[in-house]
Formats: C-alpha cells, sequence, structure tokens
C-alpha cells in the first residue's frame, strides 16, 4: 500500500485531510492576530488613548500591538517543550482555545470612557495571550503539514500553513471593512468594531472541530513508539544547534518586519501621512492576500526543485531593492497605484521567503528538537522584527516627517535576513524521519 507521509494511507488519513486541518487552524489563530493589527491602526487610539495627539495615540496603540510579539516567544518555549514531548496535536487544540478566547473578550472589553486606564490594561493582558497562544501555533501546524507530506514535497504541503496567513488577513481585513464602510463613524467606534471579535467565537468552534480529528504525525509517533523523546527540548536545542536557532531569527528579519510595514503601518502612512481614506488600504491588502493565497504554495512548490535557500535570497533581495520604490508609489497618491505597491512587496518580496519557511526551518532540526527549534527561530525573530516594526516606522515618520527612514529600516532588515539565508545550509532533499546522533545526547535513559 502507498504511502503517504511516512504512513499507509488506507491505515489513518490522506495528507490533503491532514493539511487541510492545519490551514483551517491558521487562519482562525491568524484571523485573530491580524484582527487586533487593523484595529490598532484604525480603532484602539480613539477608544484606549482619546486624550493625546493622534499620532501619539497610533503610537501606544502599536505599543499595545508590539506586546503580542513579545509573549510569542513565551508562547513557542512552553509549547514547543510539550510539542517535542507529549505530541504535535495536543499542543495544537491548546493553542487555538487559547487565541480564541483572548480574541472574543477583546471584543467585550470596555474602552477608557467607561473604566478609564484599566482599558488599556484590560487590553494588553489580553493581547499577551493572544501573543502566547499564536507563539505556540505555528510551530504545531507546519509541523503538522510538513511531517505528514511526502518526500520531495515538503515545500508544497508546508506551504499550506503558511497560507493561514494571508487567509486570516484576508477575512479579518473583509470582515472588518464591512464594518467600517457600512456605519457611520460614531456607530463603527461605539459597537461595531466589536462585532469581527466576536465572531471569532464561531471560527473557534470550527477549528476545534477540525484539529480534534487529526491524529499525530509519522515522526513524533515513532519517537514516542520507541520512548526516545528529549528531556529537555529547549535547552538541548539551543546546545545543540545554536548556529541553526540563530539563523532561523535572522532569515525572518526581513520576512517578518517587512510584511508588518506593507499590512499594518502602511495604513498608518497612508491616512495620517497622505491624507486618503483607510479604505483605500484596506482593498490593497484584501488583493495582496488573494494573491498571495496562490503565490505561498506556488514559491513552496518551487522550492522542492530548485531548493529552499535560492527561493529564500530572491524574496530577501526583492524586499531590499523594492524598499524604496514602495514608498514611491505609495506617494502618488492613485488607489490602483497603492494596491500594486502592496501586491508586489507582498507577493515578489515576501511571499518567495514565506511559502519555503514552514519546510526549511523544519528541516533545520531533528524530530526530537523540531517543534522547539523551529519555533525559537521563528517567535524570537517575532519580537525584534514583526512586534517592533510598526513601532519603529511610525516613531521615524514622526521623526523625520518622511518615508526615507521607514525604507531604510527595510534595507537593513533585508540585509540581516540576506546573509543568514546565505549562511544556512540547503536541506530540501534531507530525511527529516532519520535519527540525528546528536540527538540520543538528551533522550531520556540515555547518557548526557
Amino acid at each position: 500500500m502507498e504511502r503517504i507521509g511516512g504512513q499507509r494511507a488506507g491505515e489513518t488519513q490522506s495528507v490533503w485531510q491532514v493539511i487541510v486541518a492545519s490551514f483551517i487552524g491558521t487562519i482562525i489563530e491568524w484571523y485573530d492576530f491580524f484582527l487586533y493589527g487593523t484595529a490598532a491602526a484604525l480603532v484602539f487610539n480613539k477608544l484606549f488613548f482619546p486624550n493625546i495627539d493622534p499620532l501619539l495615540g497610533t503610537l501606544a496603540a502599536f505599543g499595545t500591538y508590539g506586546v503580542g510579539f513579545f509573549a510569542r516567544p513565551l508562547g513557542g518555549l512552553v509549547f514547543g517543550h510539550y510539542g517535542d514531548k507529549i505530541g504535535r496535536k495536543t499542543m495544537l487544540v491548546l493553542s487555538l482555545l487559547i487565541m480564541g478566547l483572548a480574541t472574543f473578550f477583546i471584543g467585550l472589553l470596555p474602552s477608557y470612557d467607561s473604566i478609564g486606564i484599566w482599558a488599556a490594561v484590560g487590553l494588553v493582558v489580553l493581547r499577551l495571550l493572544q501573543g502566547f497562544g499564536v507563539g505556540g501555533e505555528w510551530g504545531g501546524a507546519v509541523l503538522l503539514a510538513v511531517e505528514h507530506a511526502p518526500s520531495g514535497r515538503r515545500g508544497f504541503f508546508g506551504s499550506w500553513a503558511q497560507m493561514g496567513v494571508p487567509m486570516g488577513l484576508l477575512l479579518s481585513t473583509v470582515i472588518f471593512d464591512l464594518f467600517v464602510a457600512r456605519l457611520p463613524e460614531e456607530q463603527f467606534l461605539s459597537w461595531g468594531w466589536r462585532a469581527p471579535f466576536l465572531l471569532s467565537i464561531v471560527l473557534v468552534g470550527v477549528g476545534l472541530f477540525v484539529r480534534l480529528k487529526i491524529l499525530e504525525t509519522p515522526a513524533f509517533r515513532q519517537v514516542q513508539e520507541t520512548q526516545t523523546e528529549a528531556r529537555m527540548p529547549i535547552v538541548d536545542v539551543v546546545r545543540q544547534h545554536p548556529k541553526n536557532v540563530l539563523l532561523a531569527m535572522g532569515m525572518r528579519m526581513a520576512e517578518n518586519g517587512i510584511f508588518y510595514i506593507l499590512t499594518v503601518f502602511v495604513l498608518t502612512y497612508v491616512t495620517q501621512q497622505l491624507g486618503l481614506m483607510r479604505s483605500t488600504v484596506l482593498t490593497g491588502v484584501i488583493i495582496a492576500a488573494l494573491v498571495s493565497l496562490f503565490s505561498t504554495p506556488a514559491f513552496g512548490a518551487i522550492s522542492d526543485h530548485l531548493g529552499r535557500r535560492w527561493v529564500y535570497l530572491f524574496g530577501a533581495v526583492f524586499s531590499l531593492l523594492f524598499s524604496f520604490p514602495f514608498f514611491w508609489l505609495l506617494d502618488t497618491k492613485a488607489p490602483v497605484v497603492i494596491w500594486l505597491a502592496i501586491v508586489i512587496g507582498l507577493v515578489l518580496g515576501h511571499d518567495p521567503m514565506y511559502g519555503p519557511q514552514a519546510a526549511y526551518f523544519s528541516e533545520l532540526f531533528g524530530t526530537r528538537l523540531r517543534y522547539s527549534g523551529a519555533s525559537i527561530g521563528y517567535q524570537l525573530a517575532s519580537v525584534l522584527a514583526g512586534g517592533l516594526s510598526p513601532l519603529i516606522a511610525t516613531s521615524l515618520l514622526a521623526w523625520a516627517g518622511s518615508y526615507w527612514p521607514v525604507a531604510l529600516y527595510a534595507v537593513a532588515l533585508s540585509l540581516i535576513t540576506i546573509v543568514s539565508t546565505y549562511l544556512a545550509s540547503e536541506t530540501f532533499q534531507k530525511d527529516i524521519i532519520k535519527e540525528q546522533p546528536e540527538e540520543r545526547r538528551g533522550v531520556a535513559g540515555q547518557p548526557g
């Protein structure tokens, strides 16, 4: 009988059932996370920080936005540790619950006018929980896809977990935009902005139904059957693979940091600096997210044939070269040109990195340490890149009154990623089931 992803197809489930489960789960997780980013740019400065200058209020709102990124490494550490000890599936269910409930309660949170400073405190606490949940989500979701994938197609199948990002971005932006467009501003600020957050509880129910039906990955089941799980996965991965952890962090800098400039900071730049309607930017983000649903798996599939490193490098180099032209296009103030700028930046800069990334980061580590290693590299970089980029970009804009320092910041992020990717090993032909000898030092019952 034909083996799919290391298990017999007739014994359990098809690889496509697993991929769809991973995809649907990450859609929900990222819908919640991106919803907050859109609200931070358009709503939270008015409702939770109303007594200060609009640009400073936006800075404060982006500060709470960044808090979620600081919680992501902690989520990656905790979920990575237990994901390498007790399995991928359990951690995925828990991360979905934490994330979904935090988002739902943001929709119930009173504003500054009702409870004063405690509104901002509550916002920060719930954002921390969001970040903690998504910090554990990514590693489990991509391993579910990659470890079930057939040999030679890990880039393509792993990219389906990544596609939860553009789909989550699309859903959150479309739903938020519907309320923005159909409600007077007073009603929108009073109750309309809450509806997209409250709707997340429905998505959580769907996600739980799907994830509870999936099985553990073949690679980790093999570890469980031999009772050779790592004793201290977090410690072991830092001790045995410090170079790969650092390189993964560096490879994330442009992909993650510039992504949030293209999708979150751009809302502030176009509305406050150029004086255009927010719907102009939201439309561009929607179009870009739609195109990314196709370009992300396309670049993942290309990396199965050409290798991860060269595809990833293409995206990083393009992001560097496009840093200034992106703002030149925005400054035309022509809606179609603004849409084109966002689409080009995401599809040709971000997606060649993000498509192969699930497989690439997973392949850098062995099965016993894979959840921890991939999560640490991915989530620590999220703090330094995506978590800070809207805040840094807004600060640079306030300081200079122009885009040029923001573009230089994007160039710096790209250079870090280019160097890190060049130094990383090529992994697309690696056997990820085969045991790596050095991991035995961290196995329970084995000599250290």
